[in-house]
Order: C-alpha cells, then structure tokens, then sequence
C-alpha cells in the first residue's frame, strides 16, 4: 500500500502530518505566544491604536505596552500569581482526583464492558458509539478502554474487527464533547471562556457557568450516536469487507464480584446524589441562590459543580474498589490519586506557560481592541449569522488538525474569538459550542492527536499494514458525517433560540 501511487488526499494527509510535526511543543508553542504578545504590544502601543470600549459607551481603550517600565514589572510580579490563577488549573485538577479513584479501582472498566456486553446484538453498534459518548466523563479513560474492546466484541460476532474499533473511536473522539452528564471538559473549557467573556463584560462573565452548554450536548448524544452507528454499517463496515483474520476472541464478562461492586457503586451514586440534592432543592439549604432570582440557574450550587462532579466520581469509585478488593485501605485511595496526578504533570507545565499568555493578553488590551476591530471588520462585510457560525466552525476545525489539545487550542482560541462574537451579539456560549462541535469532529482524523498512534497500534494487531493514511480513511467518513450533522444540529437550536444550558443564551444582549 505505501509503494502505491499517492492520490491527492493522501499528500493532503502527509502535508498535514509533516506541518504538524514541525510545530513546537505546546508548552513552547505557548511561551512564544507569549513572548509575541508583549513585543506586538508594543509596536502596537507606538503607533496609537485604540477603540471605543464595547461595554462602556465614549470610554476609548488602548493597547499597553508591555515593554515599558510599567509592562515589564506587572510581567515579572504576576507571574506567579498568573499561574496560581490559572482558573482550569484547579478545575482540572480536583475534578481528575475523583476520576483517579474511579478509574484506578477499575469501575469505569467494569461499566463501559458491562454496558457493550448487556446491549442486544442487533444494538451492538448503537451501543459501542453511545458508550464511546459517554467515556468522556472520565476524560481520557475511553481511548483505551473502548476502541480494543469493539474490536474484540465485533471478532466474536464474526464482524470485522476494525469496524468495532472504529465505531468505539468515533464515539470516544468524535464525540468527546457531547454527553448526558457534566464532565472536566465543561470545566476546562468553561472557565477559559468565562476568561475571555470577562475582556468584554466582566459582569457578564460573573453570571456565566460551566454547565453553559449542557443541554446542546446532552442532545447531542443522541445526534452522534445515531450517524456513528449508520456511518458503520452502511459505510465503513461494508468497504472493510469480510474479515479473515486470525483473531477469533471473546470478549470478558463481569465476574460475580464485578457485578456486586457495580450495584453497590450505582447504590452509592443514588445515596450521594441524593445528599447533594438536599444542598440545593429546599427553600434556605445551603447551596440554593436567591428564591426571587433562579435559585437554581444562580446559585453557589451551578458555582460548586466541580467538587460536586469529583465526589459523584470518587463515592461510587471508592465503594467499587472496596468490594472488589482493589482497595484495601487509605493509602490505595491516596495511590490511585497519585498515579492520576503523575499523569497531569504535562497539563501542569502547559498551564504555566498558557496562564502567562492568557493574562499577558488581557492586560495588554489587545483581547479588547482586536474585538472591536474584527467585529467592525465582519460586519461590515456582513458576515453573520449562520455565515458566520460555519466560518468559525471551519476555522476551528481545520486548526484542530495541526495541534491535538482541546484546551491549548481553546486557550489561544478563546481570547480572540469570544470578543469578537460578543461584539456581533452571539454569546460567548454559543461560541465555545461552536468550537467543541468543531474539534470533536476532527480529532479522529488529526494524525496530532495523543491518543491517535495509539489506535494504530490497536488496529494492527487485525491488520499489521495499517498505518496512519488507512487509520485515516476508515475514520473521514465519521468526521465527515459528525461535523455535517452536528453543525445542521447547533444552527437549528441557533434559529430556535433555545438556551444552550442553564441560564446560557444563544445571543449576547450589549
């Protein structure tokens, strides 16, 4: 297959690979960035250029310079605190801390085999994308769970094994930003575009929540995994042909200790779902806002959801592993924390480097001033509305295929375009859905992304030709499909104007 003549997709593949490869590290990527902004500043501040405050009316605005006496000692004196601030540092961070418990005492395992293995036969597609969906609850769990075991599941029923893999790999990436529940996603890139909106309006920004895009996505669970499974059987299970193979498995069901542990850890679920509920539900508990102004929407209780969403993941974990033996004691638990923090040392290293950048960028009021001009700019070719939305969208989209981190992207992303939307009167909601449409889309056909090199891996135990160009080919039609019909689904729930989550509009109200 390599010797062969290359067609043109396939040289647009290498271009790609080859371009990103040559990009630097994300965490240099960011402190370049960086270093670029505080000498823009400058040159810019020489020359005089301001603009009209978009949220104060005859308030003129100009660039900082962050070279001169006054730039150089906030740069030097914030730094530390720019880091420390750094809202999805500690998002993160405590939200992976009950996903550590979760995922290290093997209950999210256990789940995601019990689900695909309790599915009917002739469901076993619809129920491998949905699972896909739904891992990323537990961020990064999916990519390594799922994919091996659609591809052992389809070889048992005499499938060919790499449609399974591709069904599970569509739905843990393609679909990484759609799920019934909240995950460290809304967190991540939630607080990043609450950064953003707060260069506009900060008191906008104040009333804004991470759960800002929860009922799009939750609908659109079902939107993706209905084009998945469609995608698998009419396309790409069909062009993969039969498969002759040697592998024949079979894959693992729950042991009788698994089972218990999955009922007590859904009993445990019930019990603490139900003490948080008692937080917020009763008129004066503890977490409930103003009776007279959405108590609900606004309240410490939309404000809290990131200890709440690591206490739902660390309960049931901690109870599975207890039964299961995994853990025996205290310092399991605190193991299993460990082992999950380990594994954030890159997150935490790009978050230093990122921090600087986003508050160089904000204190340099270049966010606010770009905004204004490229607003004006935009409007004045009359570029909105739908038009618009699918711009951003393929931008985001083709962006996604040179760097493989959502939240790198969204932090280099977010500060320039969530103005720039503010100021043609669409929310920064609406904007940040745009851009998760947009990089869940194509992260399964970016040869950049983490976890890409290893579904390869995955695949070429069924097929030790595969590389990255036939990876590629089998998972276009999904990005094809996902992006068509998820981009129809958000500009029909645009036109609509339902709210995109709690207390989250479609358009911005100057």
């Amino acid at each position: 297959m390599d010797k062969q003549k290359k067609g043109f997709f396939q040289k647009f593949l290498d271009m790609i690979e080859k371009t990103g490869n040559r990009l630097p590290h994300p965490v240099t990527l960011f402190a370049v960035l960086a270093l670029l902004v505080i000498v823009i500043s400058a040159v810019v501040s020489y020359f005089g250029v301001s603009a009209e405050h978009p949220g104060k009316e005859g308030e003129m605005i100009e660039v900082n310079n962050l070279l001169s006496s006054e730039g150089i000692h906030y740069i030097i004196t914030n730094m530390t605190d720019n880091f420390i601030g750094f809202a999805p540092l500690g998002v993160v961070l405590i939200t992976m801390l009950g996903i550590g418990v979760a995922e290290g005492s093997g209950l999210i395992s256990a789940l995601l085999r019990g689900f695909v293995m309790s599915v009917p036969k002739r469901m076993i597609t619809l129920g491998l994308v949905f699972a896909g969906v739904m891992s990323s609850v537990a961020s990064d769990a999916g990519y390594v769970v799922l994919p091996p075991l659609g591809a052992v599941l389809f070889a048992a029923l005499g499938r060919h094994p790499l449609a399974g893999l591709a069904a599970a790999f569509a739905g843990v990436s393609g679909g990484f930003s759609a799920n019934l529940l909240l995950s460290g996603t809304d967190a991540l890139l939630g607080e990043l575009t609450i950064m953003s909106a707060a260069i506009i309006n900060p008191e906008y920004a104040e009333g804004m929540n991470i759960a800002m895009n929860y009922y799009f996505i939750a609908f659109s669970v079902i939107v993706l995994t209905f084009v998945g499974a469609w995608v698998t059987e009419k396309i790409v299970e069909p062009r993969l042909g039969e498969y002759n193979g040697e592998f024949r498995e079979k894959v693992e069901k729950l042991t009788r200790l698994e089972k218990k542990g999955l009922i007590l850890a859904g009993v445990s679920v019930v019990i603490a779902g139900a003490l948080v509920a008692l937080l917020v539900i009763f008129p004066g508990a503890p977490l409930r806002g103003d009776e007279a102004d959405m108590p609900i929407i606004k309240s410490p209780f939309m404000k809290s959801l990131v200890p709440i969403i690591a206490f739902m993941f660390f309960v049931p974990g901690l109870v599975y592993g207890r039964v299961t033996k995994l853990i025996r004691n205290d310092k399991d638990v605190a193991a299993m924390m460990s082992t999950t923090m380990s594994a954030m040392g890159m997150f935490i290293v790009l978050s230093f480097t990122a921090s600087q950048f986003v508050a160089f960028f904000s204190e340099s009021n270049m966010g606010l001033v770009l905004g204004v001009y490229g607003a004006n700019f935009l409007d004045s070719i009359s570029l909105t509305g739908i038009p618009l939305l699918l711009m951003f969208i393929v931008i985001a989209a083709f962006i996604n295929l040179f760097i493989g981190s959502a939240s790198a992207k969204w932090a280099m992303m977010a500060p320039v375009f969530v103005p720039i939307m503010m100021q043609l009167g669409y929310s920064p909601e609406l904007t940040q859905m745009a851009y998760r449409v947009a990089d869940s889309s194509t992260n399964i056909i970016s040869p950049l992304m983490t976890y890409f090199a290893i579904i390869i891996a995955f695949a070429q135990k069924y097929d030790k030709k595969m590389g990255i160009g036939t990876l590629v080919s089998v998972m276009f039609p999904y990005s094809m499909f996902f992006l068509l019909f998820w981009s129809v689904t958000l500009i029909i729930w645009m036109l609509l104007g339902i709210d995109l989550g709690p207390g989250s509009p479609i358009y911005y109200l100057k």
